[in-house]
């Protein structure tokens, strides 16, 4: 015979409740037909678990019930144990210190029957797990939590998802979703586990809740602004390959789209990402403002460039207050974005237009003097394409460079030659201009005869090889075509009269 007793457990279960003394209760039967048999109650953590007796005595083929007690619950690997000693008494019956005696002594007469495994169970052994940090990433731990679960109700495991996510505890949830926790589950403020996660930033958590069938409510739900407003674009393409761009321009209680976040943040990525996917920088919020308006009451430049980039007229749009962008940089006193909101497209037009006064007054407030617009553009192209020869020698007597290039590779003297602007072209040459420098995309197109009379320039301005070539490729052609028809209809008349030259030059 190799035992005396049998559990009617393979392992006790302790349904823990905090600031409780709690017990699990399961019987012992004695499987002799004849004999009294005596048993030995103990556990391997005397300190966390009590019984309310160490000895039975148990007749025969009949049943003893056993309560453990425990008020803590406790993690350890490999777990807590019961263990049951039991030996043969025919004398039927005997005191506490014969049996203490008696399995005191080593023998074959004294038979190790039983070891049953504690676990705790229930939400607060749940919770008592996430409080365990240092062994949330164990095997044991993993297996403890299991049994924890088990003896949680749906409503239970719910209620234990959240305080999971909060905590960011990746195992756990996918432990409690599997177990039966609603993955929809929303507090009564509407707030879904997803935005939880989002805003801890656990990526792990997004994916787990997104592939375990978390539904967005566009109606409630922000996850894109509350990815934005951390700068979190690894949670935003998760959000991207899940759900597509289908609310990247959905707007909160005050109309404010997930740009708007991003901008009054200053999350430069955030914005360039929102837009990529389809996000509209242009959209006005409640107020009237727009992504624009928030980066610049912020005085975030990088953001204030990036969205000008996106939408140059933003510059124009105003809230319902009637505030500009700048004007409101202005109220905030952030004048380092002067330049880039304002002052700039006042010494852009000044130089196109040639106003003196204009130029000296923007360069005097803090224009930058070799500020680009959307197309590469400097002042000083401007004035050279136009043939403003005063405003080029105020734009280089302020630091101008001399040779910028734009989007097509053009530089000021490209665009004066071009034009036809002698007197530009010879100025900028003698101020260090290089007429040799080739276009990005073509080599510059000079009309030879025209400029036989000005050797200045004629010959450092090509090579011979390219003098042979005066043809553009089609594709810049148009480019600069359309910039330059642009620029004759923002002054309402062509600076071109007769052979091309100016009307100065004339």
């Amino acid at each position: 015979m190799d035992r005396l007793v049998k559990s009617d457990v393979k392992e006790l279960e302790i349904k823990f409740v905090k600031g409780q003394k709690c017990c699990s209760t399961f019987r012992i039967t004695n499987l002799m037909h004849t004999m009294p048999v005596a048993i030995s109650l103990t556990t391997t953590n005397p300190d966390i678990f009590s019984l309310s007796h160490q000895f039975h005595i148990i007749p025969p083929l009949s049943t003893s019930s056993i309560s453990l007690f425990s008020d803590q619950p406790h993690l350890s690997s490999p777990p807590d144990s019961l263990l049951v000693k039991s030996s043969m008494l025919p004398i039927g019956k005997a005191s506490t210190d014969y049996l203490r005696n008696l399995f005191a002594k080593h023998g074959s007469h004294i038979f190790r029957d039983i070891s049953l495994p504690i676990y705790f169970v229930g939400p607060d052994a749940v919770k008592f797990c996430l409080s365990s940090t240092p062994a949330t990433k164990t095997l044991e731990f993993a297996f403890c939590l299991s049994k924890a679960i088990m003896g949680c109700a749906p409503s239970e495991l719910t209620s234990l998802l959240r305080l999971a996510v909060a905590f960011g505890f990746v195992r756990v949830v996918a432990s409690l979703i599997e177990a039966g926790g609603d993955v929809n589950f929303r507090d009564k403020d509407r707030e879904s586990l997803l935005s939880m996660a989002i805003r801890s930033g656990d990526v792990d958590v997004v994916r787990v809740l997104i592939h375990s069938g978390f539904s967005v409510d566009s109606s409630v739900d922000r996850v894109w602004h509350e990815a934005a407003a951390i700068n979190r674009v690894d949670l935003m393409e998760i959000l991207y390959e899940a759900f597509g761009d289908a609310n990247v321009n959905c707007v909160d209680l005050e109309g404010r789209s997930p740009i708007h976040v991003a901008a009054v943040n200053g999350h430069v990525e955030s914005v360039r990402f929102l837009v990529s996917i389809g996000g509209d920088s242009s959209l006005a919020a409640s107020d009237g403002w727009t992504a624009l308006h928030c980066a610049a009451s912020e005085g975030h430049l990088e953001t204030v460039e990036v969205l000008l980039n996106c939408c140059s007229f933003l510059k124009d749009a105003i809230t319902k207050d009637g505030k500009t962008a700048f004007s409101i940089a202005v109220d905030k006193g952030h004048n380092h974005l002067f330049d880039v909101l304002h002052l700039s497209d006042v010494l852009h037009r000044s130089a196109r237009m040639d106003d003196v006064h204009g130029l000296r007054s923007s360069l005097a407030e803090g224009a930058d003097v070799n500020g680009r617009d959307q197309n590469g553009w400097t002042p000083l192209h401007r004035a050279a394409f136009k043939g403003r020869l005063d405003s080029v020698k105020i734009l280089i007597d302020h630091g101008a460079q001399v040779d910028p290039i734009d989007n097509v590779g053009y530089t000021p003297l490209h665009y004066a030659v071009e034009a036809r602007h002698v007197k530009v072209a010879a100025y900028l040459i003698t101020h260090g201009a290089h007429a040799n420098i080739k276009s990005l995309q073509a080599v510059l197109p000079s009309n030879l005869d025209y400029f036989q009379s000005h050797p200045v320039l004629v010959h450092p301005l090509c090579s011979e090889k390219e003098l042979a070539r005066n043809d553009i490729p089609t594709d810049v052609k148009n480019v600069r075509a359309e910039e330059m028809n642009t620029l004759d209809e923002d002054d309402g008349r062509g600076d071109s009269f007769g052979d091309g030259c100016s009307k100065e030059e004339e």
